[in-house]
């Protein structure tokens, strides 16, 4: 199995998170190193929950107790197969189940878990000596965003409860978040981020490429490239830097290389606004503007994304797609968007 970085650890409690059966025994402790472990995963910007089969309230209070309940996002605490509980975890956050790292002290559960979802790491839970040092475990850099990756989740459970809850359209919704969407050039401080946005995303990928530090390093100091990208907030916080857009500037054909949309923007039309930004910048230097895509199982939503911005296909070579852009007219760009200065 092709070895990728974890970006979720979904946790058992009864002798993998403490000493002792919750329901039977009176006397439960944290097991040592445990509290350690958690709060370092959690600074490296790897999401934690939790499949456990146990009373829900007894466990939520136990987990208080110990001050960890809030580092667990979406956790599943009852009688279910502990595969169906992370099936739900993963579609809750919208990740790949090769991602997911799972934590627990019974073999049985650990096989039942392989057995339903054979791209999950399984660990045993009375041996988390060295999870620390793993590979799996630990992203090329931390950036802001992977330490605030946990409470930018926890800001994305509040606004679908409340959305959920709003009774009107998605646009009149959208109007009561009070967005605010900024599209820069990047800087070299934003590299890291823009590193960890192509490792990380799949499904909102227009390529499927991934970029190394040294590589983005490169295309930032190109006259032949250009690199833009987007930061979302609303009034319950910052999505952090969320999007990407990388353009190969050759004579009079623009390329977009690579379009990137964290999946947690998903339903904030955040793609096609960057893409609309993009077509106006080459509709103003009247040139063509022609983007790269390749399709996967997982990417369908930026096909759709280019077709709805306006893109049509006119090439194929192999797998890879050729789109160009419809510079007939200007789009409008929404009013919560916040432009670069022009150079």
């Amino acid at each position: 199995m092709k070895q990728k970085k974890i970006k979720c650890v979904v946790w058992d409690l009864d002798l993998t998170i403490w000493d002792g059966v919750l329901t039977e025994d009176k006397r439960i402790e944290l097991r040592p190193d445990v509290k350690k472990i958690i709060e370092t995963l959690d600074y490296r910007g790897i999401l934690q929950s939790i499949a456990s089969k146990n009373d829900e309230k007894l466990a939520e209070k136990k987990l208080k107790e110990f001050g960890l309940y809030d580092y667990f996002i979406y956790p599943e605490i009852n009688w279910h197969a502990k595969s169906v509980s992370i099936d739900k975890i993963a579609s809750s956050i919208n990740i790949s189940k090769d991602t997911i790292a799972f934590i627990d002290d019974q073999e049985f559960e650990r096989n039942e878990v392989s057995f339903s979802h054979s791209e999950i790491l399984c660990i045993d839970g009375e041996k988390l000596d060295g999870l620390l040092e793993m590979s799996e475990f630990n992203p090329t850099f931390i950036t802001v965003d992977s330490k605030n990756r946990r409470q930018m989740y926890q800001q994305d459970i509040e606004r679908n409860q409340i959305e959920e809850a709003f009774e009107g359209t998605k646009e009149a919704f959208l109007k009561t978040l009070n967005l605010k969407m900024t599209i820069t050039e990047a800087k070299e401080e934003d590299l890291k981020r823009v590193e960890e946005l192509t490792i990380r995303t799949s499904q909102l990928n227009s390529t499927g490429t991934i970029y190394s530090y040294e590589d983005l390093q490169k295309l930032l100091f190109s006259k032949t490239h250009k690199m833009f990208v987007v930061q979302l907030d609303d009034k319950y916080g910052s999505y952090g830097k969320i999007g990407l857009a990388l353009i190969e500037t050759i004579e009079e054909v623009w390329t977009i290389k690579l379009l990137i949309m964290s999946c947690r923007v998903i339903s904030r039309g955040v793609g096609n606004v960057l893409l609309y930004y993009v077509m106006n910048k080459a509709r103003k230097k009247a040139i063509t503007l022609q983007a790269e895509f390749i399709p996967t199982d997982r990417n369908k939503i930026m096909y759709i994304t280019y077709k709805f911005s306006g893109f049509k296909e006119v090439e194929k070579t192999g797998e890879q797609l050729i789109f160009e852009a419809d510079l007939t007219h200007e789009k409008e760009l929404p009013e919560y968007v916040y432009l670069p200065k022009e150079k």
